[in-house]
């Protein structure tokens, strides 16, 4: 397809960008609100940065990218080295006329010339629709990442846990027995506990979590949903949340324990528990994007009866100024 303009977002583009999505992605089509939050109401949004591939003869956009890089003005920190491209697609009618290769091309560019040494598809801290590449249901999207001197760096996976008929085993509510007759506590947070909850998540497990947990409650107004656990001396020992994103009550996380607590049962019981208290909300199941099926946290949600749905390729190219696009260990 060679009548096409490359340009960047323009005032009414919304609307067909949000039918694009769900023609080319139709497994994860977004709202129309949800674009607008986590595009143009990015702290870090550059028009520069959504390009848009638009039929030259009606102006109808036929794909886009949107690349984007921290400038240190939202709450969540972003790595000041490093761009990431969140989402992209090319009308299916048109695929394999050298679009995409082109957004790419381009996507990579206004990053470099930004200043970033590196992208990344597509886990960006403050606002990311998926955590990588579905290559299952896009293969064609991965040769174009590929082609494009990205390279698959993690392979998080996503899962999910039907709560019809959940109940805490009896193993679990023991295990909380025993835990609170050490003199540890738990049960959903109040007003009162977020400064020390936030600054735990930030401090000990994600610098970008404490955010989430803010933004959350802000949003909901129910820090409830936050459950916490705290030690025999008051201190935070690990947290749990749901409802955390775009205020979807089915999305659990994010979740974590001190790493210097891990082994003491401390998350398996913070989990049922918040299973519980989502079930008790009237959510009929429990899914989150991301995590290691090996990991200590991969492996308890298994052990809970969590299923992995979806895996998805985290990919990263180079951005150095000699042009080459090969990996490097940064």
């Amino acid at each position: 397809m060679n009548d096409v303009t490359y340009r960047t977002f323009a005032r009414g583009d919304t609307g067909p960008l949000v039918e694009l999505i769900a023609r080319g992605m139709p497994h994860d089509a977004v709202s129309r609100d949800w674009f607008t939050e986590f595009v143009l109401l990015d702290p870090n949004f550059d028009p520069d940065g959504l390009i848009v591939a638009a039929d030259t003869t009606s102006g109808r956009p036929v794909g886009f990218v949107y690349a984007v890089r921290g400038t240190g003005s939202t709450g969540i920190p972003v790595d000041p080295d490093g761009g990431w491209v969140t989402i992209g697609v090319v009308d299916p009618d048109v695929r394999r006329c050298g679009i995409g290769t082109e957004l790419i091309s381009r996507a990579t560019e206004f990053l470099r010339s930004a200043g970033a040494a590196w992208t990344v598809y597509s886990g960006y801290p403050p606002a990311y629709f998926l955590p990588g590449l579905d290559a299952e249901l896009y293969p064609d999207g991965l040769r174009l990442l590929e082609r494009a001197g990205f390279r698959t760096v993690s392979r998080p996976v996503a899962m999910s846990l039907s709560l019809s008929g959940f109940t805490v085993p009896d193993a679990v509510s023991d295990l909380r027995a025993t835990r609170e007759a050490e003199g540890y506590t738990f049960g959903p947070a109040t007003g009162d506990d977020l400064p020390d909850v936030m600054a735990f998540a930030r401090d000990e497990i994600a610098s970008d979590w404490g955010e989430v947990i803010r933004s959350a409650v802000v949003r909901s107004g129910r820090p409830e949903r936050v459950v916490l656990a705290r030690t025999p001396d008051n201190a935070v020992a690990g947290f749990a949340i749901y409802g955390a994103y775009r205020g979807v009550v089915e999305r659990f996380g994010p979740f974590g324990v001190a790493e210097q607590l891990r082994g003491l049962g401390l998350g398996k019981i913070i989990l049922h528990e918040t299973l519980r208290n989502m079930r008790d909300e009237g959510a009929t199941d429990a899914w989150f994007l991301w995590t290691g099926p090996e990991t200590p946290a991969g492996r308890l949600y298994l052990s809970t009866g969590f299923s992995i749905t979806r895996t998805f390729h985290v990919m990263r190219a180079d951005l150095s100024l000699s042009g080459d696009n090969e990996e490097t260990n940064r």
